[in-house]
């Protein structure tokens, strides 16, 4: 893995010193929440957004203000954040710039809002889903801002696709001449751990533009930094970021005291994003991943799978984890209105299930179990795995312990990277 060892541009620090360098900024502080949110926590944490409105907008004094945001950008009391800093006269927001599925939600997987004004507030939307390089730096000029702010909540996985719009943004905001912001967000399944394979820049495509882990057990913020500093250090963003308050690397979502807001439409609850970065896996197989149902990505199966599977998968004894013979008909997507028959993961334990050595277990007991098995004929897993030898590998009848060892020397190259730019304790 070839990565840069040039540095950080700035991190956000204390309220009225957003702008601080990396080394000035210090763990996350438990302050309090403004609002005790909908989650199983104590309402403890507060988001880059929370923390930049508190302190008025400083960051953002004389600037036209243009937001990278979907739904999941709302405040502890559930509502949008353009919507709450449209009538805000502290702060001069002119565009809003809405990445796949669109800013309001609207559109389904691979597709988008396109360009209209917002019925709500008037503001001009911009669509940024497919744009990058120049194309995108175009749409930042024209919509005449001079700052672009990303606020966004991530799912935790390398493919989950706004990870990259995000580091479009970034690119496309160099190129432009505009100033980036990045609003903090937690990573709903924790900061504790980067996991899997780490891409080859060869498979690069918007699943995964760059050399990071299959789970990369990031914030935005820091995953900002880290392209800044690493991938995009030729000709950097003008960069701030605004981190979270009361975080820690070992909280999943649920002990955040935030409102959970499906981030695309397959991901309606944490539940999911706990397991997405494994079985997303699926996509890249004949197999139904589970969309179509209600819990996507936690149902997997197809026709013909009778219960020789799940049995093999509970053999196997994987940690925090176990797999119940499931049957179930998608209302869309691969075997609509059929009845197939597969498993469902129920995560027993949290802290010790390894949601991408489990994808990969599954994988390789789907294959040797059901005769029926077979690879999306584009090889789509081998853009989602970002390397061809989780395919070649498991077709050559690895098993799963030989899959996850090759990726090792990678992996300890990207986690010695990311602890570089890690914010939070």
């Amino acid at each position: 893995m070839s990565l840069s060892r040039r540095g950080l541009l700035a991190v956000g620090g204390a309220v009225g010193a957003l702008a601080a360098t990396a080394a000035s900024a210090g763990p996350a502080a438990a302050v309090p929440s403004s609002g005790q949110g909908h989650g199983g926590g104590h309402g403890r944490v507060r988001t880059g957004f929370d923390r930049l409105a508190a302190d008025g907008y400083a960051l953002l004094a004389g600037q036209r203000v243009g937001v990278v945001t979907n739904p999941t950008g709302i405040t502890s009391d559930v509502r949008h954040i353009v919507d709450v800093m449209h009538p805000d006269e502290r702060v001069n927001l002119t565009a809003v710039f809405g990445p796949e599925h669109g800013f309001r939600g609207t559109a389904q997987a691979g597709g988008s809002e396109g360009r209209y004004d917002d019925p709500a507030t008037g503001l001009p939307v911009y669509d940024t889903y497919l744009k990058s390089g120049q194309a995108l730096a175009d749409v930042f000029t024209a919509s005449g801002v001079d700052t672009v702010v990303f606020d966004i909540q991530d799912a935790g996985a390398r493919f989950y696709t706004y990870i990259w719009t995000l580091y479009d943004c970034m690119q496309a905001a160099a190129l432009a001449g505009k100033r980036f912001v990045v609003l903090d967000r937690p990573n709903p399944v924790s900061g504790r751990a980067a996991l899997g394979p780490v891409l080859d820049p060869a498979f690069g495509t918007f699943v995964g533009r760059r050399e990071i882990s299959q789970a990369h057990g990031m914030t935005v913020t820091e995953l900002a930094l880290l392209f800044n500093g690493e991938f995009l250090a030729d000709r950097p963003a003008e960069l701030e970021t605004v981190k979270m308050s009361g975080w820690s690397r070992a909280d999943f979502f649920d002990g955040t005291g935030l409102p959970w807001v499906p981030p695309s439409p397959n991901m309606p609850t944490p539940d999911t994003a706990l397991v997405y970065s494994g079985t997303c896996l699926f996509e890249g197989t004949n197999l139904s991943e589970g969309r179509g149902t209600t819990r996507p990505f936690e149902l997997l199966g197809a026709e013909g799978i009778g219960p020789a599977w799940a049995a093999a998968a509970n053999a196997l004894d994987l940690p925090g984890v176990a797999f119940r013979e499931a049957y179930f008909a998608p209302t869309f997507s691969k075997f609509q209105g059929k009845t197939v028959g597969g498993v469902q993961l129920h995560v027993q334990d949290r802290e010790v299930f390894d949601p991408v050595r489990t994808g990969i277990a599954l994988l390789v007991t789907a294959k040797r179990t059901w005769s029926g098995f077979a690879w999306r004929p584009d090889n789509w897993i081998d853009k989602l795995t970002g390397n061809t030898r989780v395919r070649t590998m498991i077709d050559a009848g690895a098993d799963t312990d030989e899959v996850v060892g090759a990726w090792a020397a990678d992996l300890a190259a990207f986690r010695a990277v990311r602890k570089r730019y890690v914010q939070y304790r």
